[in-house]
């Protein structure tokens, strides 16, 4: 890791983990006995809710002619494909076939839909993506939480967005500290100048890496807003997950960023906001097109990248600015290899101080 530069190929875009929480969907997107719809990992997931508020994840498909369920409804808490009638639980386990005659030998038991792990906290749905056509236990993999919030603390403010780009291209734009100055550069956030020397101390956490909490030498104006004396610590964890929280003398300010892998080529980004300041709430209208922007900056760019990368490019990774996306691949790495070896994982990075401009 201590080479001018390493070079990436596109071919370490290919593979997505697996045996790992991807986030599903927010919490208030599903109510009671309603049905959502979506693409993970390029397999159709249905997300669904019980009477009683139980969350579940089953596969979109109807194992007896393949059409998706999300077209069927809820009787009593159980699926109906709206084909033939076929009934699932929560678990997938197929409990009637209605066209079996009442002598037929065909065990409905024996046919079933495979069941995805989900679990909830802090307003999210977040769903266990296991190796292909494999069902898992309760897995003991916590999900991500924010800190400094409890599990039942729901969101203030959501918004979602398609990005054009695999996981890992989209993923790395947003722990590149060095495309801020161009990318972001607007009035209303920070107006383009010369650049400045930075050095943040990163440290090895669960899964991924810390940049260590430190004060702000430098606030757009959403910090002045904050007020305080601001303070922000920045977590990066597999498989695509950005928790940068603000702290200030009295308050908590966090921005979590998501990212779900719809397939090789589109990533759902999801940022959540979470707060304690009493008087963010009435200004929710105003800055929610802020915050849209600067994300669609990012989106943007990411766009124009994938241009590019079209042509398959050999990507250049040098040092300090591009270490964090260095121990991204290494860390992805290691935690594939646990997954396949049935072993713990053992993160790879150590603390150390990055520098750049």
């Amino acid at each position: 890791m201590n080479t001018p530069s390493t070079t990436v190929s596109l071919h370490d875009f290919g593979n997505f983990l697996r045996d790992i929480w991807y986030f599903g969907l927010p919490s208030a997107d599903l109510k009671p006995k309603q049905f959502k719809a979506k693409v993970i990992l390029g397999e159709p997931i249905l997300f669904g809710r019980t009477s009683d508020g139980t969350p579940f994840a089953l596969r979109n498909l109807c194992p007896h002619r393949g059409i998706p369920l999300h077209y069927g409804h809820f009787e009593g808490d159980e699926v109906i494909c709206p084909y033939h009638g076929w009934r699932f639980n929560r678990h997938g386990h197929c409990t009637l076939i209605p066209s079996l005659t009442s002598d037929s030998d065909v065990d409905p038991k024996q046919f079933g839909v495979l069941s995805y792990p989900v679990r909830e906290a802090q307003g999210n749905l977040w769903i266990y993506m296991p190796a292909k056509d494999r069902q898992t236990p309760e897995p003991a993999l916590e999900v991500p939480l924010v800190p400094g919030f409890s599990a039942t603390t729901q969101p203030q403010a959501v918004q979602k967005f398609i990005f054009p780009g695999h996981l890992d291209q989209v993923f790395i734009n947003f722990m590149d500290p060095a495309h801020a100055p161009f990318v972001h550069g607007a009035w209303w956030w920070r107006t383009r100048g010369k650049l400045f020397e930075k050095a943040k101390t990163f440290d090895p956490s669960p899964y991924g890496f810390t940049m260590r909490r430190h004060p702000l030498l430098r606030k757009s104006w959403a910090h002045h807003i904050l007020g305080g004396h601001p303070e922000v610590e920045i977590i990066y964890r597999l498989p695509g997950i950005r928790i940068e929280t603000n702290y200030t003398d009295r308050h908590t300010f966090c921005f979590l960023i998501t990212l779900t892998p719809i397939n090789e080529h589109q990533t759902e980004l999801t940022s959540i906001f979470y707060w304690t300041f009493p008087w963010l709430a009435p200004l929710k209208p105003l800055l929610a097109p802020f915050a849209r922007e600067f994300i669609n900056q990012d989106l943007r760019i990411v766009a124009k990248q994938s241009e590019g990368l079209a042509y398959n490019p050999p990507l250049t990774l040098i040092k300090e600015a591009d270490n964090q996306a260095k121990w991204y691949y290494q860390i992805k790495r290691e935690y594939a290899k646990a997954i396949q070896e049935g072993r713990e994982f053992v993160n790879p990075m150590k603390t150390q101080v990055l520098r750049w401009r």
